[in-house]
């Protein structure tokens, strides 16, 4: 990350400790948009050649569209994104808001389990919310663990979007949190992406007012640096 980035990481940190008293800004209370990503998911599979790929974007608020409109979330960004680069692949959302590890590691048989087709990647992106309520990062890792294992069990290829500890949260924490994605990456062989807001975070123009979640804008930009590592992962890539 550059050096602004890590001056807009810090003001992240600022704005995180405001938001850990209500236990997780973005939490399952607040509109997420995932049902609008959904709806436009399904009006977008017209479009998209019935045996593309499927890619699963299994995640929290950052993968599912929080307060954002039906084409503005990241699974109808990215599809779009792999679309301008001649990749034809559907992107299905399976982001839920106010998620946490724990939260994830229950659901994601399920939501495998009743894809339409065997997932060719999935977009793995969760510990934020954990990192809001101060669960221990060997929880988050132990979650974590447990799905990328699930996922290697089925031969599903995996793309880790990583999160960074704010630095508001003490050395000890940061750097235990912060070694989960890389070390996880590289045990299950994953393709890694270490910071899902790199560059987004900390830019007015592309965050809400929350200053915790990417506006359309970011959420493009997201995107667009995440396009060329899906691509790269996608079976049968050069």
């Amino acid at each position: 990350m550059r050096k602004a980035g890590w001056r807009n990481f810090a003001l992240y940190g600022f704005l995180i400790a405001i938001c850990q008293p209500l236990a997780g800004c973005g939490s399952a209370d607040a509109p997420s948009g995932s049902t609008n990503d959904r709806a436009a998911s399904a009006a977008s599979e017209a479009q998209v050649a019935e045996d593309a790929p499927l890619v699963i974007a299994f995640g929290d608020s950052l993968y599912a569209g929080y307060r954002l409109g039906p084409k503005e979330g990241l699974a109808p960004r990215l599809q779009a994104a792999l679309r301008a680069d001649g990749i034809e692949a559907r992107v299905q959302n399976a982001g839920v808001s106010g998620d946490t590890t724990a939260a994830g590691r229950q659901r994601l048989s399920f939501v495998l389990d009743n894809a339409k087709a065997k997932p060719a990647l999935v977009l793995l992106g969760l510990g934020g919310n954990d990192m809001l309520r101060g669960i221990g990062p060997d929880e988050t890792r132990a979650n974590l663990d447990a799905m990328l294992a699930e996922l290697q069990r089925r031969d599903i290829p995996v793309l880790l979007t990583g999160m960074m500890a704010a630095p508001n949260l003490g050395s000890d924490y940061v750097q235990e949190f912060n070694a989960i994605y890389p070390e996880l990456a590289a045990k299950y062989n994953a393709s890694f992406y270490p910071f899902i807001l790199n560059d987004v975070v900390g830019q007015k123009d592309l965050m809400l007012a929350d200053n915790l979640h990417p506006n359309a804008k970011g959420v493009a930009l997201v995107a667009e640096a995440l396009a060329p590592l899906v691509e790269q992962a996608l079976p049968g890539a050069e």
